[in-house]
């Protein structure tokens, strides 16, 4: 069965993965995440690109009723979107959802024309981002089970769904890190153990996978 590897190649024959941590808070387990990601791949396969970083508006003013102009942080990465193979997305899990750095990034940088385009007199729509794949990581201190039974998997159905596919995105792998505020130094190396492994493991084309919590 055909596999699109984690370090895809790009036309260039170089692989291109943009890995981005939403964490406001540079002293945290997911630029932890990302950076053990990072140093797993292949030397100048990918790049990290942490919000905190960035200068923008996270907030998109007037929806999409008049054009926002975007940051010159915003506009680089829109093309490093675009050239890259592979997304990889990297955040704790606050109030059901992502942090609000990276709601920010997906309201600014997601918009219609670039991520996807409406189509005239149509409910449906082109995946303008479509070719891609993606990963995602998430911390969340509640045990998964009931992140999942009780609140109905809110990040992951968000994230997947309504964000990742509906531009185009496929197949999306996500990695769940629960009952953060219980773990201790061990379990967190278990974790980036296991994010090191990600770094190598083939994604099926047209099958996504969930990885959840380790117990």
């Amino acid at each position: 069965m055909h596999t699109l590897s984690l370090t895809p190649t790009s036309k260039s024959g170089k692989a291109n993965i943009l890995i981005i941590d939403g964490h406001p808070n540079q002293e945290s387990f997911s630029r932890a995440i990302a950076e053990t990601l990072h140093e797993s791949l292949p030397p100048h396969s990918a790049r990290i690109i942490s919000l905190r970083d960035l200068q923008f508006d996270p907030i998109l003013k007037t929806g999409y009723q008049e054009p926002m102009s975007l940051e010159p942080d915003l506009v680089e990465l829109q093309e490093l979107i675009q050239s890259a193979n592979h997304l990889v997305l990297i955040s704790p899990v606050w109030w059901g959802s992502v942090t609000a750095l990276m709601k920010g990034f997906l309201d600014r940088v997601l918009l219609p024309g670039f991520a996807f385009k409406y189509r005239k007199g149509s409910p449906f729509w082109d995946r303008l981002l479509a070719g891609r794949s993606a990963s995602v990581y998430l911390t969340m201190d509640s045990p998964y089970w009931w992140f999942r039974f009780v609140y109905g998997n809110p990040a992951v159905k968000m994230l997947k769904h309504a964000v990742l596919k509906f531009c185009g995105y496929s197949p999306v792998r996500f990695r769940i890190f629960d009952q953060f505020r219980f773990s201790d130094e061990k379990k967190r190396r278990n974790w980036l153990e296991l994010v090191r492994r990600d770094a190598l493991r083939p994604i099926r084309n047209g099958k996504d996978q969930f990885m959840g919590p380790i117990q």
